[in-house]
């Protein structure tokens, strides 16, 4: 029988707050540091060997309904996994000028062309691996056959890609690879990782940490060699990655000297590469995500990104939308199914719900499979609520709301102002059924069946 294994890196062990839980030497619980959770509890790895069948309820269903969802699997909805993966993003919305590059100091990079996914396929992809019976093959395990970071080998997505390259000024698709592997290695976030690092070049600029302060790193915007060595410092705890292994929020307070304006992260978990200033949908979506900039809670960019709204102005009513594709995310999240997959549940929740009821012989309709997604929403909201989260959280890092985007082009001059964050966050709380305050209402949680959480929010809105 196989064995799998969650385990820890030296980063968790160490309690480095981005560290992540690693299994299959590049599938990570990437984000909001698990990996230290363990570490604090001195648990290194957990092992697991499963010895029995895992049974389904209507097997032949089933597997009529898999073989149907093989078949769009090869179809347009996930053409970009299967062809260039993630990375095709940079391009995209390097042509929109949605792409946060140097800590926000821009929208738009300039050597976008070098760290692209057509020229990583084409010079770096040694293999494309798909999971076991999928039929999406979307890993793109690239390797180093030259240079300075020759034999480095890494799965590389568009997020880590961006995080260590553009938003970081650096154009070297071989040091962006040698990054995900120390990440991989040390079991770090390597999205975090990037963003980290360029808060720390952005402070080095700005004159807030000297090279003194960096350990003798000359931490300046494309320097691919400063990137890799903060990595490794980050991962091991060491001199100035002491700092900088508490993320950017905590980090930029022990710092002080204005850089908590240079951390962007939302409820302290670091942002990811959308530029939030011209993609305003996407901007209440990571505004209200209840853990903090996470692409992954609600996918609400892809409204901005392909022009289904106006992506440079918000308009009430949009809360609608980002509202309903949270409640679908959280049930993809639920069933265990990839997210890669999503545009193949062409009728939603009624094709969840079908896949549900076949595999575990529960009747459910699409329906209840909607009230699902809204409690567990909501049931978050309440997690966050008890722990003293409230309106004054669901907000946006300084830069998207401080700074305009400087470049030439489709997105100059756009930011997002308090007055139009208010709107979002108004349109939203009402759609949700929330108080203006951002919290469930007991009307809500009742109606939701979620009665045992109603004297959470009746005592916090009595202190509100």
């Amino acid at each position: 029988y196989y064995i799998r294994v969650a385990a820890i890196g030296p980063a968790g062990e160490k309690l480095v707050r981005i560290a992540c839980i690693i299994n299959e030497k590049s599938r990570a619980a990437g984000r909001c540091g698990l990996g230290a959770v363990m570490g604090s509890k001195n648990l290194k790895a957990i092992a697991v060997r499963g010895t029995k069948d895992v049974m389904v309820a209507k097997p032949d269903e089933f597997l009529e309904f898999v073989k149907e969802f093989h078949e769009r699997m090869k179809g347009p909805a996930t053409k970009k996994y299967r062809t260039l993966g993630t990375p095709e993003n940079v391009l995209v919305h390097n042509a929109l000028h949605c792409m946060p590059t140097r800590n926000y100091n821009n929208a738009h990079f300039e050597g976008a062309e070098k760290v692209s996914g057509e020229y990583l396929n084409e010079r770096y992809v040694a293999k494309i691996i798909g999971c076991s019976s999928c039929a999406m093959r979307c890993e793109h395990v690239c390797v180093v056959n030259e240079g300075p970071y020759k034999g480095a080998m890494a799965r590389v997505e568009y997020e880590p890609l961006w995080a260590m390259g553009p938003y970081c000024g650096i154009d070297r698709l071989d040091a962006i690879i040698k990054g995900c592997e120390l990440c991989n290695y040390y079991g770090i976030d390597s999205i975090s990782a990037g963003v980290i690092v360029g808060f720390a070049m952005d402070c080095f600029e700005n004159g807030i940490l000297t090279v003194k302060d960096m350990d003798g790193i000359e931490a300046r915007f494309g320097n691919h060699e400063a990137m890799v060595k903060l990595i490794e410092k980050i991962g091991k705890r060491e001199g100035i990655g002491d700092i900088l292994a508490e993320g950017v929020r905590l980090a930029a307070e022990k710092i002080g000297k204005g850089a908590e304006k240079l951390a962007q992260h939302i409820k302290g978990v670091e942002v990811t590469g959308y530029d939030l200033r011209c993609l305003k949908t996407a901007a209440l979506g990571f505004a209200v995500s209840f853990r903090g900039a996470d692409h992954n809670r609600h996918g609400a960019y892809a409204f901005d990104v392909k022009g289904k709204f106006n992506r440079l102005k918000y308009e009430k009513g949009r809360a609608k939308a980002v509202k309903d594709i949270e409640d679908v995310y959280t049930i993809i999240d639920s069933l265990i199914i990839c997210k890669f997959s999503r545009g193949t549940y062409y009728k939603e929740f009624e094709d969840l719900a079908k896949l549900y009821t076949l595999v575990t012989g529960w009747e459910t309709t699409p329906e209840e499979m909607r009230l699902k997604g809204e409690r567990i929403n909501n049931l978050a909201r309440v997690i966050n609520v008890r722990e003293g989260l409230s309106r004054k959280d669901d907000t946006l890092p300084w830069k998207v709301m401080n700074v305009p985007i400087p470049d030439e082009g489709p997105s100059k001059g756009a930011y997002v102002s308090k007055e139009e964050l208010d709107l979002m966050l108004d349109d939203y709380y009402e759609v949700r059924g929330w108080t203006k305050d951002g919290i469930p209402t007991p009307e809500k949680l009742k109606a939701l069946g979620m009665d045992d959480l109603v004297p959470i929010v009746e005592e916090k809105n009595r202190k509100a």
